[in-house]
């Protein structure tokens, strides 16, 4: 038989052990999304892989926000967080502390995400866009490279919050991959 497994089966952490706990050396930076209920998964998100920390920037909203509460349920209080008022700004201050900054946009050279690998186990910040919008070309522009996620239908975008998801269980299993060699 096939059963759920129980919570104690899935040994969870503590929010304790969660901070203890060695993180991917991953910071998500998100340019300007209007949604809170994205934020929130966003943060879920994060928790699940274990990301080193999210900066909200601009009209981004943040933690106590209640949309962001709704969907986080608790993940605000294990991920750390940041809010910065201007995300190019974010972008050069990652990269002075020798941070490499990737947008996650469909741009003329973006790598697709199957093809990207991150360097040893160097950390890196991925720019996360507006719903309509995308990652502002200012930004693009200062970053080290764009990654995308390649799209075979008709639409050729996806929800903010589900790109996340994606590229998150995509890049988690690259920095453990690359944390085991």
């Amino acid at each position: 038989m096939n059963e759920k497994r129980t919570m104690s089966e899935l040994e969870r952490l503590t929010a304790g052990e969660f901070h203890e706990a060695q993180k991917i050396p991953l910071t998500l930076v998100l340019d300007n999304i209007r949604s809170g209920l994205n934020v929130g998964s966003i943060f879920r998100s994060a928790d699940a892989f274990r990301v080193e920390r999210i900066i909200c920037c601009g009209y981004t909203p943040a933690p106590p926000h209640r949309e962001v509460l709704k969907t986080a349920l608790g993940a605000t209080e294990t991920v750390q967080w940041a809010v910065a008022e201007n995300t190019l700004n974010t972008v050069k201050q990652l990269q002075r502390e020798n941070t490499r900054c990737y947008a996650l946009e469909q741009t003329k050279n973006s790598v697709p995400l199957h093809q990207f690998t991150p360097i040893g186990l160097q950390s890196i910040a991925l720019v996360l866009g507006n719903e309509v919008h995308g990652v502002s070309q200012e930004v693009i522009d200062a970053c080290d490279g764009s990654i995308e996620i390649m799209q075979f239908g008709t639409k050729h975008s996806l929800n903010v919050a589900v790109c996340a998801g994606i590229v998150l269980y995509t890049i988690f299993q690259q920095f453990n991959a690359s944390n085991s060699e």
